[in-house]
């Protein structure tokens, strides 16, 4: 690990106070983390409040020659926050504010590290919403959400956060402070939002998000669909789209997922159930009559045991909180859990179900189910124990089946997720080296010394692995 110098460190301490800037093995080591089971170097901290702050860190990061690794709220799923090698942590956690909200546009104006779900709140009086729900909304913040281009339950139909970022005010790796897009529609030139989009914090550090507003439904029902096996939930979901109805979201759950949702939340799910669909649909009085209907009739033909319709607003709200809920359930089953998030073509989506649990069988592991099933984007989640090393050997062998197997039917790698650490080393699965060089040669036209995030995303080779900083290499297999 590389150690930070003292004269850096005080240079620090000059743009934010001691305070802001953590030093300490305690405070260090909890910023190593992230929502995933990578662990990381944490060099040193630096909690910014304010665009120029996060400027003149940055400046004084590039006159250093120091790597920096930007963090929102820590709740990425693929590593993508992981400092390695000492790199300094640079947190945006602290930007809280809403600066402003345009309710005829609709878009609002707000800062990195505003919570997902604070964003909903904060319009719900003016008839509106933010679209991009992750389940890990009530935690993780807007910063991240642009960096990994996340999704969430109610995407389906409203598209990713791509869809939703009108503009951005980011700091690039040298201090500068640059403003891409904003409200006005189809803005000239290039767009460099939907570059930035999924950037994970390699090309700059996002200090302000144009973040487009939706107008509520006036109707909506949601329907909690039992079935006897994945096969006939996986086959529904398909029918459903193949039929041309969209619904606002199309979740699915296993029997093992279940039974530990509902010990969790009680929310009166069938427990015996083989998978459950929660399927939503929304729009005027006489659509969703049409579309709820549509999704019963092809469910039962489908195979369906039953199908139950929210009674009223509390019962919806339980069944999403059931949904929602999910990946802390997981603790009721194994102290740990791994997982990946690659995106399948529905019409693929029973066979690689199938293929998910042949891989949990000839590991000798549990496998969960809970994920997108609308957009099949897969979440299967490894429960284990990772203090014991034969699991943990037996967790990575595991989820290089399952993302061999997603990708092999023309899958992808994350849908929402990131690439980060934990998927890096299977980008040429997907991409051929001339594709892993284009995206080098573009991150090295915001970040030529390849400071920021380094060794993330872009695997090492096809020229992306000369952007390694000289502070060190982590080992294969050491990232744990």
């Amino acid at each position: 690990m590389a150690t930070i110098p003292l004269s850096a460190v005080d240079r620090f301490r000059d743009i934010l106070g001691t305070d802001r800037v953590l030093e300490q093995h305690t405070e260090r080591l909890l910023y190593g983390k992230d929502g995933s089971i990578a662990e990381g170097d944490c060099g040193l901290v630096l909690l910014c409040e304010t665009t120029d702050e996060v400027s003149a860190c940055m400046r004084a990061a590039h006159e250093l020659g120091l790597p920096v690794v930007p963090r929102g709220s820590g709740t990425g799923l693929a590593g993508g926050a992981i400092p390695l090698d000492g790199s300094v942590v640079l947190s945006v956690a602290r930007m809280r504010r809403v600066i402003s909200v345009d309710p005829e546009t609709p878009c609002a104006w707000v800062e990195p590290g505003v919570l997902n779900l604070d964003v909903t709140t904060g319009v719900r009086h003016l008839g509106l919403h933010y679209a991009p729900d992750p389940s890990s909304q009530a935690a993780c913040s807007i910063g991240g959400n642009v960096a990994t281009n996340a999704g969430g339950p109610h995407c389906l139909a409203s598209g990713v956060t791509s869809q939703h970022i009108l503009g951005m005010e980011i700091v690039l790796p040298d201090g500068e402070v640059l403003t891409v897009g904003g409200p006005a529609p189809d803005p000239p030139g290039y767009d460099l939002r939907g570059f930035i989009v999924g950037g994970e914090g390699t090309l700059g550090v996002v200090t302000k998000v144009c973040v487009r507003l939706m107008r509520d439904a006036p109707t909506v029902t949601t329907l909690l669909v039992d079935f006897p096996s994945v096969t006939s939930a996986g086959a529904a979901v398909r029918d459903v789209i193949a039929e041309g109805v969209i619904p606002a979201a199309m979740e699915m759950m296993d029997r093992t997922m279940v039974r530990a949702v509902e010990q969790f939340v009680h929310a009166g799910l069938p427990v015996d159930s083989a998978a459950l669909l929660l399927v939503e649909v929304d729009g005027t009085p006489a659509q969703v009559a049409d579309q709820a209907a549509a999704v019963e009739r092809i469910c039962r033909d489908s195979g369906a045991a039953s199908v139950r319709t929210a009674r009223d607003e509390a019962e919806r709200a339980l069944f999403w909180k059931a949904r929602k809920n999910a990946f802390g359930a997981v603790a009721r089953i194994a102290p740990n859990y791994y997982l990946h998030d690659c995106v399948v073509p529905r019409t693929r989506l029973v066979e690689v179900l199938e293929n998910i649990a042949a891989i949990g069988e000839r590991h000798g592991l549990i496998i969960m189910n809970v994920f997108h099933a609308g957009d099949g984007n897969l979440h299967p989640l490894i429960a284990f124990d990772r203090r014991d090393p034969v699991q943990v050997e037996k967790v990575f062998a595991a989820g290089k089946d399952i993302i061999e197997a997603c990708v092999a039917v023309g899958g992808t790698l994350s849908g929402e997720h990131g690439i980060g650490l934990e998927k890096r080393d299977y980008m040429p699965l997907q991409f051929a080296p001339l594709d892993l060089d284009a995206q080098c040669r573009a991150r090295e036209a915001f970040d030529p010394d390849g400071r920021l995030n380094p060794r993330k995303v872009l695997p090492a080779g096809a020229k992306c692995g000369e952007l390694i900083l000289d502070a060190g290499s982590l080992p294969e297999g050491t990232w744990l």
